[in-house]
């Protein structure tokens, strides 16, 4: 015996942990204090919060053109920011009154850096002679935050007074803002009061009396001024004179001009008011009016404690509420994110479940613990090392751990496996541990470091979506790396102190004495109240009779007998199929298998999808109107839009069932209480402010001309089996081609994972004339609108080309001999159309803005403008007073663009259109490149192409080639590592290239699985999967391999061979049967463990264990936003790792022998000696 220990070897770490079990005592107690403690502390959110380098600039111009602003704002501007590094993409746009620019940088450079060379070259460009020098108010310069989106909107409706329920919302919003975790609330629904002064021109011009002279009195009258101070009796007086209004009348009453000893009052010229500002946004829930408070929270801060928060804070405030003014919630994030979140955690439960079920029948109760432990230990670990790194608890991590659950027990099947071998040969559990490890150590390192280096490319993925899904190979290395240390250092001394040979043995009075004792204990626990306890103590009771008289039994047969017949079995079919040349068939088979695969595939081609297709948990319907329209009229289509909705809601949902989506239910009784869950939980409208679509970054100005209306879904599990989808489908259908050409509908879906561009985003170029680059990019929006290509939402601009304009042209001449410039005429025009705030009013302690504008019938009369008269005093101090129609040249009124858009310093106009549901957007796309074909035969299509205009396709098309160019050079990356760790370890070629080939080969089980299964092929999941997959088929191919070798070593040493001498064929044909034999049930165990792990979200089974031991209800469904997100990576690595699997046991043991055989046979042939290592 001696002798053959003499040839085992150890590891070191893993013998010191098993002569320091005190140390490695206390390194438990930590990992599971501070695990716990860092599950428990970490954010919860629904998808990673990812730092984009986006920065907004927006510069207000007022009265300018988009023409101008182009030349004056952002040409100077965009010759600056050209200098700085690191920019990949500008985009502006020029609107009227606004220059906005969107100015992105590589994910290299930090946001606050990125914003600050921004600030920079904004100074440098107002430097400038080209800038323009007269901006009335200051640009503002902002990054893009996910926090500046809402977390939760609170409504408040009744029947009551818009002021009333703005006075609670104000009561609301104080108390919220004062909670740490919120940054800001935003009331919606209501218009701010406000003063106006409207002039009455004709009384105006009478009494000779200007905007300016009503501005300069307000503004010399409404004032505080402290004059000094006074010394009275030897005390200092601080002396103030308060000329502030006190009662409203003082402003009707103000003396605005005195002239022959009259005095003109406002009142005289003006019509004074308190009252609403004017409308800027409108919002009813459920065709409802309601005020709106969108509440924002702070960066970095926990949403479901913010939400949790804020909750117990309004229900305090709900008792003062009268009892019939209602308040809901709607877009409770909290919601969504607690229910993701549970359904991965419960997966997890699951996974962990089944691969715990499958170790005990291959290894037994206690063999089957010695390895499950590290599944708990590598997550507490990894947990504290996530949390340190301040990374949330959100999906992509989540999923990592699910999808690590099966990698996690591989290195600690090997291990416990390999020792229990060995104390079953006679060695004592220590003198076991320290050899049995020692023999695999190695093996599993670099099989977890070729785990590992599969995800290290991902790791470096740039760019948006890189940036999401980053999270995944992070979590996963920390992981892996965690349950490597756990497989070397913990286990060991549980193995060395714990560990037995006898077979888990029925024993039965110990059996019922647990089972009574766990029942009594569960029984005082539901009696005085604590349910969870009580029933979790009901169920071990349960599941260790079932083990005693059901599962021990079963995995004795199971060890004895099943196995020992598939070892056996599996022994005889290799001996038979490396018998003379059926190993060159069996590997020609498998490479033609491969081919198959691929030529199926294009046969019978799968679905290709960018990003998966998520079941909608809210429908976005965007209205949009000319610009230009008032919101009067956006509210009126807007309440039409919103009846046609309801009437789709409201019809049967199938022939069979008079229900409607509406009516729809899900009825639940929990602790003797009924609740129901609508399946339409809201529909929220708003027009006007605020109705941008927020994934287009932020929207400066108002939007009078845009609408938004918001149909929100119960939780997936609350359905019933409805589809969403279907619905979006429904509505979008019925909303087709209903309204007015001029009125844009675009039904949309929130989104799940990184931001994406339109599907359809055509690009044209290709001018500097603005007006002609958009008169061909209609004639190419016209002509692919005229060929009705089914699954196209709306082909759009993303400029509005018919905004109607009138154009005042001034006599320059003649206006500055009398004395005007053009700056003062449209200054003129401008305040008595959209006015002038002066000043500010104090009422009950708020300050409310004194606006001067002409009243509302001069104002919709373009002669009374044009007439209204200028008046200012000459440079020989004489008052003039000059009509503006006497210094115009002429008025046209035309139709022209919108807005100037340019993208890296180069007009452009995007035709653009999203898809509707249930058509795939790559096949939509290669159906518009066809028709583009057809257009450059066109006569309009050579003139295109002739006049130096240009299209391409960006948007998703182009982030699709981009992101599948990176996940192919990341696959080959991937193989490249593990094969240079491959290379290290055996120090040799043959058998790393023998185990690398079950890589290329196990892309046939997943094309196969594919094509079969008719799943789609989702590029970046699929990829990902893909990918993973070459660092886990791996594994089990070096541990046989690795092992095999170690045959092959002892039997040269046996036979008192060279190191490097050949054995005879019959040998090493002995040696890979035999390590084939030896390796079957870990090879089988890590592959059904790491299948069974990813089983919950490939199935799309969900099971609440949390709610089944609370209130036995289990609350089974299936599907869900993490299975439709996971689901196709899942089963790219089921369906490549089965087939793997196969590759493992049979492929790589055939290759092995046969590149023996061919290398015995050379070097013979050749007369050379042995140099290499197999």
């Amino acid at each position: 015996m001696r002798k053959k220990i003499d040839q085992w070897r150890e590891f070191g770490l893993s013998s010191l942990a098993v002569n320091n079990r005190k140390t490695v005592y206390l390194i438990i107690t930590i990992f599971l204090l501070g695990g716990i403690s860092a599950y428990k502390n970490m954010p919860r959110e629904s998808f990673p919060q990812i730092q984009v380098p986006e920065i907004y600039v927006n510069v207000p111009y007022p009265g300018n053109s988009p023409e101008i602003i182009a030349d004056k704002i952002i040409k100077p501007f965009e010759k600056e920011l050209n200098k700085l590094k690191g920019i990949e993409k500008i985009t502006s746009t020029a609107t009227q009154d606004f220059g906005i620019l969107k100015i992105e940088f590589d994910f290299a450079i930090a946001p606050k850096d990125a914003k600050r060379a921004v600030e920079e070259a904004l100074a440098d460009a107002r430097s400038t002679k080209t800038f323009a020098q007269d901006l009335p108010v200051e640009p503002t310069i902002q990054e893009i935050d996910v926090n500046e989106f809402p977390i939760i909107n609170i409504n408040l409706s009744g029947e009551y007074p818009v002021d009333v329920l703005k006075e609670k919302a104000d009561l609301i919003k104080e108390r919220l803002e004062s909670i740490s975790e919120i940054n800001s609330v935003e009331i919606r629904g209501v218009q701010e009061k406000k003063v106006k002064i409207e002039i009455r021109k004709f009384d105006a011009e009478a009494n000779r009396v200007s905007f300016g002279d009503v501005e300069s009195a307000i503004q010399s009258e409404n004032t505080t001024i402290g004059a000094g101070n006074l010394k009275i009796d030897g005390v200092d007086n601080f002396i103030i004179i308060d000329g502030k209004f006190k009662a409203f009348d003082d402003l009707k009453n103000l003396v605005v001009k005195h002239e022959n000893n009259n005095n003109v009052y406002l009142r005289d010229v003006a019509n004074v008011s308190f009252s609403d500002a004017d409308t800027t946004s409108y919002a009813r829930q459920n065709s409802q009016p309601v005020v709106m408070l969108d509440v924002k929270k702070r960066a970095g801060e926990n949403i479901i404690n913010a939400i949790d928060k804020l909750k117990l804070d309004i229900e305090e405030l709900k008792k003062s509420f009268p009892a019939d003014m209602k308040l809901t919630y709607t877009n409770d994030q909290s919601v969504m994110i607690r229910s993701q979140v549970s359904n991965l955690e419960n997966s997890i439960v699951f996974g962990v479940i089944l691969v715990v079920f499958v170790l005990l029948f291959f290894l037994g109760l206690r063999n089957a613990l010695f390895v499950g432990i590290a599944i708990p230990f590598s997550m507490f670990l990894s947990f504290i090392l996530l949390n340190s790194a301040g990374v949330s608890l959100n999906i992509m991590v989540l999923f990592s751990l699910v999808l690590a659950l099966g990698m996690l027990v591989d290195n600690g099947i090997v291990v416990v496996e390999n020792v229990y071998r060995l104390m079953d040969e006679g060695l004592n559990s220590f003198e076991a541990t320290k050899k049995g490890i020692g023999e695999v150590a190695w093996p599993i390192i670099a099989s977890t470091a070729t785990t590992l280096a599969a995800f290290v490319p991902l790791a470096l993925w740039p760019g948006i979506i890189g940036e999401f899904m980053q999270y995944l190979p992070i979590t996963l290395m920390i992981v892996l790396g965690s349950s490597l240390f756990v497989a070397l250092v913990i286990t060991p001394v549980l193995l060395a102190v714990l560990m037995k040979t006898d077979n888990d043995s029925k024993n039965t009075k110990g059996v019922l004495k647990s089972f009574a004792g766990l029942v009594v204990f569960g029984m005082v626990m539901l009696f005085i109240g604590q349910n969870s306890l009580g029933n979790l103590s009901l169920i071990i009771a349960g599941l260790i009779i079932l083990n005693g008289y059901v599962f021990s039994p079963g995995t004795l047969w199971f060890q004895n007998s099943f196995l020992p017949k598939l070892e056996f079995g599996y022994q005889k079919f290799l001996k038979w199929v490396l018998h003379k040349k059926r190993p060159i068939w069996v590997i020609l088979g498998t490479f033609f298998t491969l081919i198959l695969s691929f030529i199926l595939t294009g046969v019978f081609p799968p679905k290709v999808l960018f990003f998966p297709e998520n079941q909608p948990n809210y429908i976005n319907v965007f209205v949009e109107l000319p610009v230009g329209t008032n919101i009067a009229e956006t509210n009126a289509a807007t309440v039409s839009i919103k009846k046609e909705i309801n009437h789709v809601l409201s019809q049967p949902i199938s022939n069979k069932d008079s229900i409607s989506y509406l009516d729809a239910r899900d009825v639940e009784f929990v602790n003797n209480t009924t609740i129901i869950t609508p399946f339409v939980e809201s529909i929220i409208e708003q027009v006007g402010k605020g109705t941008s679509d927020p994934n287009s970054g932020p929207s400066f100005g108002e939007t009078p001309n845009k609408a938004r209306i918001t149909i929100s879904f119960c939780e997936f599990s609350h359905r019933k089996g409805l589809n969403t989808s279907k619905v979006k489908s429904l509505i979008e259908k019925s909303l087709q081609g209903k309204f007015h050409a001029d009125i844009t509908v675009v039904v949309d879906k929130e989104q799940s994972g990184p931001p994406q561009q339109p599907p359809v985003n055509i690009e044209i170029t290709g001018s500097t004339d603005y007006e002609e680059l958009t008169k061909r990019a209609e004639m190419l929006q016209q002509f692919l609108i005229k060929k009705n290509i089914e699954g196209v939402q709306k082909l759009k601009l993303d400029v509005e080309v018919n905004k109607s304009e009138i154009q005042i042209n001034i006599n320059r001449e003649y206006a500055k001999r009398v004395g005007l410039s053009t700056g003062q005429i449209a200054q003129s025009i401008r305040t008595s159309l959209f006015g002038k705030d002066v000043s500010t009013y104090n009422f009950n302690d708020e300050d409310y803005d004194i606006n001067i504008r002409y009243n509302e019938k001069n104002r919709r009369d373009i002669s009374s403008i044009l007439e209204q008269k200028i008046m200012f005093m000459n440079n020989r101090g004489v008052k003039l007073s000059v009509p503006i129609s006497a210094v115009v040249k002429n008025i046209k009124k035309i139709n022209k663009y919108a807005a100037v858009v340019r993208k890296n310093q180069n007009n452009t106009v995007t035709v653009f259109s999203g898809v509707q549901e249930g058509y795939n957007a790559n096949e939509i796309i290669s159906i518009v490149k066809g028709h583009l074909l057809e257009f450059n035969e066109t006569k309009n299509g050579e003139e295109f192409t002739n006049d130096g205009f240009r299209y391409k396709f960006t948007g998703q098309m182009e982030d699709q080639e981009k992101e599948l160019a990176f996940l192919s050079s990341a696959l080959l990356f991937a193989v490249f590592l593990i094969l240079l760790i491959l290379v290290t370890q055996f120090n040799a070629f043959s058998s790393p290239v023998i185990i690398l080939s079950s890589v290329v080969l196990s892309l046939a089980g997943v094309f196969l699985g594919i094509v079969i299964s008719r799943n789609d092929f989702v590029i970046i999941m699929t990829m990902i999967g893909i990918i993973s997959l070459a660092g886990i088929v791996v594994n089990n191919a070096i541990v046989l391999v690795d092992y095999t070798n170690l045959i092959r070593k002892r039997k040269r040493k046996e036979l008192q061979l060279d190191t490097k001498a050949l054995i005879s064929n019959e040998d090493f044909k002995s040696a890979v049967i035999e390590g084939g034999k030896t390796r079957l049930r870990p090879v089988l165990l890590t592959a059904i463990t790491t299948i069974l792990g990813l089983f919950p979200l490939a199935s799309g089974l969900n099971i609440n264990f949390f709610t089944l031991i609370s209130e036995w209800n289990p609350q089974i469904f299936f599907g869900g936003d993490n299975v439709i997100f996971f689901k196709p990576m899942s089963l790219a690595i089921i369906y490549g790792l089965t087939f793997a699997t196969f590759l493992t046991l049979v492929v790589v043991p055939i290759m092995y022998y046969t590149i023996y055989r061919f290398k015995i046979w050379l070097f013979r042939k050749m007369s050379w000696a042995i140099k290499v290592e197999l």
